[in-house]
């Protein structure tokens, strides 16, 4: 499916980014589609990765796991998460189009992240539906 986010949707996507995940002291949260095209980044300012390749890898490597749980008979995988020694992240398929990078260190909860991310789901699924009923 084809999406056209206007101005007012990315400023709400921002907005919903930033007040439910940016404030649990995550360093970095990346909206892409599933063709790694950055739709949303923020960061803490603190620490610059290379967004537009991340975003790219992140999209392969979803891609890869999710045929991964297809071989096995799994429709997919709803965790994908990589820990490491300082950093973590975090990947969350939104709707069939959209996956949601979220990177944070070991003193952000993975439990409490998750439960955050769900909620924030919601929000950016009401802002990406708009785009469908324009």
């Amino acid at each position: 499916m084809s999406y056209i986010l206007d101005q007012e949707q990315l400023d709400g996507l921002e907005e919903a980014l930033t007040t439910d995940l940016m404030t649990l002291g995550i360093q970095s949260v990346i909206l892409i589609d599933m063709a790694g095209n950055v739709i949303v980044n923020l960061d803490d300012g603190k620490v610059r990765h290379d967004v537009y390749s991340l975003a790219a890898l992140a999209a392969g490597n979803f891609g890869a796991v999710s045929a991964m749980a297809s071989i096995i008979g799994e429709e997919e995988f709803s965790l994908l998460f990589h820990k490491g020694k300082s950093e973590n992240i975090n990947f969350t398929k939104i709707m069939d189009d959209f996956l949601l990078v979220s990177i944070f260190g070991n003193d952000v909860s993975l439990g409490y992240l998750r439960l955050k991310i769900d909620e924030v789901i919601k929000k950016i699924k009401v802002l990406i539906d708009k785009s469908r009923s324009s």
